[in-house]
């Protein structure tokens, strides 16, 4: 059977923690496609400013263009000619991600989605959950934990904002195990 008569619709979720290496794998897994020679388009939401604007950026300095959008619909109106579509920082965009996912992934496209499963206080994140639960294929990735040397799954804020989106890098947040994570925030909670 010819490779183009395949149907290859499909959502890929790549989560975990801040500093994981999920933009390395959503890169990595971009470049296999470069390599097929298969068209794609990279998308990352117009809040996450820690990256120029045409590039994402992994913690291992590996990059690659991307495109910023403000809402999901954008990706949906943008991606038609592309069978594979990369979005990466999955959880700041808001519940009409999940739909617009579905909706490219029924048409054939490729989605390969990273982002934070957990937010700062360990709660799922935005709608990665949905997200996860509609893919055909869910990678958990995880940091070192800076306190105890044991996987991370946690993105634990050093400071006590309670805004639910801080867009930040090591000096606001670090990587930190279960036990780590419980322990740092019964004591924040105690203050």
């Amino acid at each position: 059977m010819d490779n183009k008569h395949i149907f290859k619709g499909r959502i890929e979720v790549i989560c975990g923690s801040m500093f994981s290496g999920k933009t390395e794998e959503l890169i990595r897994r971009i470049k296999k496609v470069e390599l097929a020679d298969e068209k794609y388009i990279i998308f990352r939401p117009k809040i996450d400013s820690r990256n120029p604007e045409n590039k994402i950026i992994s913690h291992a300095k590996n990059e690659i263009s991307a495109s910023i959008v403000s809402s999901p619909k954008e990706i949906l109106d943008l991606s038609v000619n592309y069978p594979v579509i990369g979005i990466d920082e999955a959880q700041f965009f808001d519940q009409s991600i999940v739909d617009v996912c579905n909706l490219l992934a029924n048409k054939g496209h490729r989605l390969i989605i990273a982002g934070l499963d957990m937010d700062f206080e360990g709660n799922p994140f935005g709608p990665m959950p949905n997200l996860m639960a509609c893919a055909e294929d869910v990678m958990k990735v995880h940091a070192v934990c800076m306190e105890t040397g044991n996987p991370a799954g946690y993105s634990y804020r050093k400071d006590n904002s309670d805004d639910l989106v801080l867009i930040g890098e090591k000096k606001e947040y670090k990587p930190l195990s279960r036990e780590a994570f419980v322990k740092k925030m019964v004591n924040r909670n105690k203050k």
